[in-house]
């Protein structure tokens, strides 16, 4: 058997019905775990559960909808989960919000608190969901999608680059007090990468250019090239990995 092989796993994927979170969800599916398409919009966690299911077999992906922002939305999506689908074996905290473009100096109260809420605070109610029935079974892997953005300063996405630094330590801190119950806690900081969340980054030519001149790769990455590091965070590959934070960016950040 593959160290990578999730065959029998069941794994929560937020933000799944496209870029990183959709890829991270297929190659879930292809390693032979049960995925949950999650996202706003019911309809879209339909449509793209309903291709996992075409390419993989029926059953292999369940759409619940689910708002980060909403402390009961994400109950009900780990209780449905445990009832339709299983015990909760991986849990991806993928979604994320940036409402502010800009210095510091002009957020608004209620643009940082949204950051903060949905970056940071919705990551810590779903793992507190999550974790009962990990310890229970004394096993468990918990990833959340961090960013670059929190190992460096910004003077256009600052609010952000703090909520990704936060993921940083919330990793850090689960894997002291959990892992004793074999469970892992870690983080996937991205670089670039060619998604709509990220498109006021990348969507200009001459913006795009000047970035992949300074880029080791030249280049911005690809959805599908996050999704390797999460199944190797989530089976038993990444099983004496703890508290850490891999960083998948091409090498931007040295």
């Amino acid at each position: 058997m593959s160290l990578f092989d999730m065959t029998g796993k069941v794994a929560v994927i937020t933000g799944s019905t496209r870029g990183i979170g959709r890829a991270i969800a297929e190659e879930m599916a292809t390693q032979g775990a049960r995925v949950v398409i999650s996202s706003r919009k019911q309809d879209a966690c339909d449509a793209v559960a309903a291709e996992i299911n075409e390419r993989f077999g029926a059953g292999t992906a369940t759409a619940i909808a689910a708002s980060i922002s909403s402390k009961d939305a994400l109950e009900t999506l780990v209780s449905r989960t445990q009832a339709e689908v299983g015990p909760i074996d991986v849990l991806v905290c993928n979604a994320a919000s940036n409402p502010y473009y800009g210095p510091m100096s002009g957020i608004a109260d209620e643009q940082f608190r949204k950051i903060m809420d949905n970056n940071v605070l919705s990551n810590h109610w779903l793992i507190q969901l999550c974790l009962p029935g990990m310890i229970a079974r004394r096993d468990g892997a918990v990833i959340v999608v961090s960013s670059i953005g929190g190992l460096r300063g910004s003077s256009t996405i600052g609010a952000y680059c703090i909520s990704k630094a936060a993921d940083m330590q919330l990793v850090r801190n689960l894997a002291v007090e959990v892992g004793q119950h074999n469970i892992r806690a870690n983080a996937i900081a991205p670089g670039l990468i060619r998604t709509d969340f990220a498109r006021a980054l990348w969507d200009n030519p001459e913006a795009e250019k000047a970035y992949n001149s300074g880029h080791p790769m030249r280049r911005i990455g690809m959805p599908e090239e996050i999704a390797g590091a999460a199944v190797f965070l989530a089976s038993k590959a990444g099983s004496y990995v703890n508290g850490q934070t891999i960083v998948v960016d091409g090498g931007s950040t040295v």
